[in-house]
């Protein structure tokens, strides 16, 4: 429970004492932020004295009195000006008139109570200050969240970059100063390695463009009928030349007239990056078998591989942005590690959820379950 700090000042001890006992057991449930909001109270008799505690540790809340020896709440809320602070003060007043609300109003004061009030009028008008000051300091969280997320996207989106970038640069300064002699026949396998550098950068770009549709909610979606073995053999047709390279066998297993209601693209994204990981992560020679399955409304889509394997650590951070499993094993495997997370995303679009079981040096299975759309 958040507890925010109260400071009444006001020259009459009955006035603070009443207002220290009212706020003293009571709680603001804030239903935007699902939280409930107490408060503690402290008490200053003179304006001077507000300030002083002010400067030293300022309140959430200010409840000031307008009429008081020495400095008046309103001397009060000009020395406040100055200063920035995340505090709202309400003015409390037997003289209310709309001249001195007003005038409290431009000198910064957030709400007007006027004498003498009951123990709900301070509760009404306290509780819609917290209310405030709670979606304020929320507000002002998300935005500082949303500046670490993007500052943490760009550096790892720049390193990302920058180790295939490094790369072609040193391929094509090779063949610039002719460091394996004139026989450009010599630059085969740089032109080579420089253009799997750049197909790794262009997967990359059309990651992030995915997923950045995806969590936009800008992506054209068009639900229709959409046959899932069709979708699954397209993709192991696609990625078969990546699959023989290595010896891989690919198999499709299941019910073979699994239909259900999609995005055909979004299915697609599913099957290439489940299909795609159990090549890039499997063993010479290995196999990896997909199998599809429907109950009710809900289709499992299964991708096992006889791979490399992962330990529990590495699987609890599997599903990340940007996150790719380094070891020695997958030290030369390239990825953008947006991959498994845009298929969780999916997964989530369609009401559904991604599991994985894996053991190192055995291999992993993908668990993929969506809903129906129809």
């Amino acid at each position: 429970m958040d507890k925010l700090r109260v400071l009444v000042t006001d020259d009459e001890p009955g006035m603070r004492l009443g207002v220290s006992r009212t706020l003293r057991d009571f709680t603001v449930r804030i239903p935007d932020v699902d939280g409930d909001v107490a408060f503690a109270v402290e008490q200053a008799e003179t304006g001077e004295a507000a300030l002083e505690i002010i400067e030293r540790s300022p309140p959430d809340i200010l409840l000031l009195d307008h009429k008081m020896p020495g400095m008046s709440g309103l001397d009060v809320l000009d020395r406040l000006a100055g200063m920035s602070l995340d505090m709202l003060t309400i003015m409390i007043t037997a003289y209310a008139s709309i001249e001195t609300a007003v005038t409290a109003t431009k000198r910064g004061a957030y709400d007007f109570l006027a004498k003498p009030f009951t123990p709900d009028e301070l509760k009404n008008t306290v509780r819609k200050t917290a209310a405030r000051l709670i979606l304020a300091k929320q507000a002002r969280r998300l935005a500082e969240e949303k500046r670490q997320v993007r500052f943490q996207f760009i550096r790892v989106l720049g390193h990302e970059l920058k180790a295939p970038l490094n790369a072609i640069d040193g391929y094509l300064q090779m063949i610039k100063d002719r460091t394996l002699g004139d026989d450009l026949s010599a630059y085969g396998e740089s032109v080579e390695r420089s253009m799997v550098r750049i197909e790794g950068m262009r997967k990359l770009i059309a990651d992030l463009l995915d997923m950045t549709q995806i969590e936009s909610g800008n992506k054209n979606r068009r639900l229709e009928a959409v046959d899932l073995p069709a979708v699954a053999r397209l993709a192991a047709e696609t990625l078969a030349p990546q699959a023989a390279a290595r010896e891989i066998m690919l198999e499709i297993h299941g019910d073979p007239s699994v239909v259900m209601t999609a995005d055909r693209s979004e299915m697609e994204m599913i099957f290439n990056n489940l299909l795609s990981n159990a090549i890039k992560y499997n063993r010479q020679g290995g196999r990896v078998d997909a199998t599809l399955s429907k109950a009710n409304d809900r289709v499992t889509i299964q991708v096992a591989d006889t791979g490399i394997g992962m330990s529990g650590e590495e699987v609890e951070r599997l599903f990340g942005e940007f996150v790719r499993i380094r070891n020695e094993k997958t030290r030369d495997i390239l990825g953008s590690g947006l991959g498994l997370s845009i298929v969780k995303k999916l997964a989530t679009l369609y009401g559904g959820e991604t599991a994985v079981e894996s053991r190192p040096g055995e291999g992993s299975t993908f668990s993929v379950t969506v809903r129906d759309q129809g």
